[in-house]
């Protein structure tokens, strides 16, 4: 179904000339998630972000569906409990996206330290408990110090006293943002990138009626009319709450900055992800990772005073996160110019909840009886004398001397928070990419009573837990047999195996209308067949406007396969300049834009400094 810059321009006319019956003011993923959901409920649905899609903060995350093993450390089981139930809904409903990998945690026997071996295997079982781990391939299990260290070799032994495996999923962040998004445009939704919301309308009565918006392409003004205008804006949630120049205005934003480095995998070989303690007794942990051949490592999540829009990685990001990596792998001993590609992004938490998603909620100590009311019902339930239910009501119900305050009835999950000004206009803001279905089924259950009850709009609830993303048409428990199945139809076309998988793995379901190009499309400027088919479906199918939007966003190339990017980014941009009809001064801006942001990525400036 096209989705392409037409589509943007025809979207545009539409929302200047029609009343949505809810306008969405960020394309992230919390954005996408109301989105999807609104558009499967018939809801006249416009979703527009200043930027590309996942362009702000929801790219620029560890790219795991994280279980946030962590917050176990303080019993702040309620977290968890949340996560892993989120984690598997959206296994469900976006099967090509996260995939299970399990994670080492190596124990050291440090000041500071999160675990010892005897609470990372409580904590470990009562995670596949929350989690429902039952397949032996994936239900945890400790590791002696030796057997750490034949998996890992590079791992520094000094104080090393074992270790725990348990189960995560990698992610692919911004591909399941433009999933999202293409499946609420397939449901009818009227969305349009690059189109900057500046000002909010309200009527006679001092109600938001809509926005003033900005064609950031065509560089012009309109007005977007809508029942109900929500705000899901990550970072900038304050920002445009401060529209209404509310007298009363108290920002409720603290972001924080979280940096990952990427190397080759042969400078830095680790298995299987791998999560450890920084050992600086900072509270931070750091998560190692391989993929595609590489290996990424992060985060130093600090607070964050800078530009939302363009937050960078610093000298000191950099010193630090060597420092531990060069720590606890002491044999690799890597430097900056090591690094071939890199990005900071932001976590929008909410101050008042404040809790890092890596680095745990509070560091408060549970109560005796608390802790002891903990082991009674796991006892119980291993016995099978308790049920599930009965162990999450005394998980739920914990107590913490440090605990943070109770979230109000606004409040959709943890760590996130649904408002609504004097004015009408709704901000949902916070949580964790894990949990933006949870956000918007929330969220979607005040919208769709305030159009039964302000504007007598009648919708049929939904339950987004079975409403799979665009790709996402496949069986959660046969995916490695499908994306197989689906790549077959690439090597059956004259492609490589491993550009088929790639393929297939990239789009899903989707692949089959990927690989039908083939020998529709020409490869053009020196593009692989592979390339060129994934490039035009980003372009009919995906809004792809420029080359940074399809090298980062929609397929991480410019990440994660660093050392072909310089062959393909010239038949890119040639190739996206015949498409959308560029003349020779956008052609050259487009070139400067995405060699800039390679700069940047490359850390060329802190590299020649």
């Amino acid at each position: 179904m096209a989705f392409s810059s037409t589509t943007r321009q025809q979207n545009i006319n539409r929302l200047q000339n029609e009343t949505m019956d809810l306008l969405i003011i960020g394309g992230g993923i919390t954005g996408a998630g109301v989105a999807i959901k609104a558009s499967a409920m018939n809801i006249k649905t416009g979703l527009i972000d200043m930027q590309d899609f996942a362009e702000g903060t929801s790219p620029r995350s560890t790219k795991l569906v994280h279980g946030g093993i962590r917050y176990l450390k303080t019993f702040d089981v309620g977290v968890v409990a949340d996560t892993v139930k989120e984690r598997a809904v959206v296994q469900g409903i976006a099967p090509h996206i996260p995939k299970p990998d399990p994670m080492l945690l190596p124990i050291y026997n440090e000041g500071g330290a999160t675990f010892d071996m005897f609470s990372v295997k409580v904590a470990m079982d009562l995670y596949d408990q929350l989690a429902a781990v039952t397949d032996p391939n994936y239900t945890n299990y400790t590791l002696s110090r030796d057997e750490v260290l034949q998996r890992e070799p590079q791992l520094d032994p000094t104080n090393l006293v074992g270790g725990g495996v348990y189960l995560d999923y990698r992610n692919n962040d911004a591909r399941l943002v433009i999933e999202n998004i293409k499946k609420a445009h397939e449901n009818g939704g009227i969305i349009a990138s690059h189109v900057k919301a500046t000002g909010l309308l309200h009527d006679a009565d001092g109600r938001v009626i809509g926005v003033m918006a900005h064609d950031q392409v065509a560089g012009t003004d309109f007005e977007i009319h809508a029942r109900i205008v929500i705000n899901t804006t990550g970072p900038w949630s304050d920002t445009v709450r401060q529209y209404d120049q509310d007298a009363n205005f108290k920002p409720q934003m603290r972001p924080t900055k979280g940096v990952h480095l990427v190397v080759d995998a042969a400078k830095l070989p680790v298995p299987k992800p791998t999560y450890f303690d920084s050992g600086d007794q900072d509270g931070r942990m750091i998560f190692v990772v391989p993929r595609e051949n590489k290996t990424y490592f992060g985060t130093t999540d600090t607070d964050y005073h800078g530009d939302f829009a363009h937050p960078t990685v610093t000298q000191e990001d950099v010193d630090y996160l060597l420092s531990i990596i060069n720590r606890r792998f002491p044999s690799v001993k890597l430097g900056i110019n090591d690094i071939e590609s890199s990005w900071a992004g932001l976590r929008p938490l909410i101050a008042a909840n404040g809790s890092s998603d890596y680095n745990g909620g509070n560091s408060g100590k549970i109560s005796d009886k608390s802790f002891d009311d903990v082991i009674d019902v796991v006892d119980q339930f291993e016995s099978q004398k308790a049920s599930r239910e009965d162990v999450e009501e005394v998980l739920n119900d914990l107590e913490s001397s440090l605990a943070e305050d109770r979230l109000s009835p606004s409040a959709v999950s943890r760590g996130s928070a649904l408002t609504s000004s004097s004015d009408g206009l709704l901000t949902l803001a916070g949580g964790k990419l894990t949990d933006y279905r949870k956000m918007a089924a929330g969220a979607m259950a005040l919208i769709r009573k305030l159009l039964a009850d302000q504007f007598d709009e009648s919708f049929n609830a939904i339950n987004s837990k079975n409403l799979p993303v665009s790709g996402g048409d496949i069986d959660p428990n046969n995916v490695a047999a499908t994306i197989t199945f689906y790549a077959k139809q690439g090597t059956d076309h004259g492609l490589t195996n491993d550009e088929a998988l790639q393929i297939a793995n990239l789009y899903g379901s989707n692949a089959a209308r990927v690989f039908s190009l083939i020998g529709k499309v020409e490869p053009t400027h020196g593009l692989s067949v592979a390339e060129t088919i994934s490039l035009r479906y980003a372009l009919d199918e995906e809004m792809t406007l420029t080359p940074v939007d399809y090298l980062l966003r929609r397929t991480n190339h410019l990440l994660f396969m660093r050392d072909s990017l310089d062959s393909v980014k010239d038949g890119v941009i040639a190739t996206m300049a015949d498409y959308l009809g560029w003349d020779a001064a956008t052609t050259q801006a487009q070139t400067e834009l995405l060699n800039q942001t390679i700069a940047e990525s490359d850390l060329a400036a802190l590299k020649q400094g």
